[in-house]
């Protein structure tokens, strides 16, 4: 008898690959190299592997705990069982529960044992806010405002961890452009579960759309991106250059700062382009970052 493809060897492995989000790998795996590299002297062991912990098993480890234990809301989400999050069989719950919690250990017992004791508090809090957002007993996700601050805290303390880890001294440049970004993950998370509030309401969810509605948590997106704008203007030049770059969100947002509640799911189409605006917006970064390399 022919296995079912979900439980095959080969099915768990494109379920576990689906949950981590391969469209969102980069996001973490970026800021953390980008941050070492600025803060070293070029290519070592810790940022090979630094870079492959927040690549594949940091995402599998966020996003497939989030995507077990959120299984029931999902059902009712249209959206949900592709790129934009899976839908795990329950039959492969337990085989992502293990291989979350257990492809990430060999990297952090690495990368703790090169590294100070403050980068391994930076990481553990890194890794307790990866947790915390969904994990039963926890579940931030569901405490409006703190589930837009936590999710941030998933893209900028891997970008904090590399500074810290490097040795670098931080200094006010850098806490302004990790403030910055702490922003603008902030705006991305809110515009994110915009899309989400009847569906979050359907299945009991908090968040900070269900709490503020719609056309509000899209209004407080928009804010957000310009208030991290405004705080690159304040960083040495190049660094103003970058602050025009959260123009292309709060264009993909706008259209939304009336859209009601009932309505809410049609934001799904600003969420796509938002997705690929992180592409053209990272090239544009990754080219001011070469400039400051090399201006050094």
């Amino acid at each position: 008898m022919t296995e079912p493809r979900s439980t095959s060897a080969g099915g768990v492995l494109r379920s576990l690959v689906t949950a981590s989000r391969p469209l969102s790998w980069v996001n973490t795996a970026y800021p953390f190299a980008a941050a070492y590299l600025l803060a070293s002297d070029g290519v070592d062991a810790r940022l090979v592997v630094g870079t492959l912990f927040f690549l594949i098993p940091y995402n599998l480890l966020m996003y497939g705990i989030n995507d077990v234990f959120d299984y029931e809301s999902d059902l009712r989400n249209p959206r949900k069982g592709g790129v934009e999050g899976a839908l795990l069989d329950r039959r492969v719950h337990r085989t992502t529960l293990l291989a979350s919690t257990l492809l990430p250990v060999p990297f952090v017992a690495y990368l703790v044992a090169v590294g100070s004791a403050t980068a391994a508090l930076v990481l553990a809090g890194s890794l307790f806010a990866v947790v915390a957002y969904s994990a039963p007993g926890l579940r931030f996700k569901e405490r409006p405002v703190l589930d837009s601050m936590t999710s941030s805290t998933h893209f900028v303390s891997p970008a904090l961890y590399g500074l810290v880890l490097a040795g670098a001294p931080i200094g006010r440049t850098a806490w302004l452009a990790l403030a910055a970004f702490f922003l603008w993950g902030m705006a991305s998370q809110a515009f994110g579960a915009v899309q989400d509030v009847v569906a979050d309401r359907a299945g009991g969810i908090a968040s900070v759309a269900t709490v503020l509605g719609a056309a509000t948590t899209a209004r407080l997106s928009i804010v957000l991106w310009l208030a991290g704008g405004t705080l690159l203007l304040a960083t040495p030049w190049p660094g103003p250059l970058a602050a025009p770059l959260v123009l292309p969100y709060v264009a993909l947002a706008w259209p939304y700062r009336s859209v009601p509640d009932d309505d809410a799911a049609r934001a799904n189409r600003g969420w796509r382009q938002f997705l690929v605006a992180n592409y053209a917006v990272g090239f544009a970064v990754t080219m001011l970052l070469i400039v400051v390399v090399r201006s050094r």
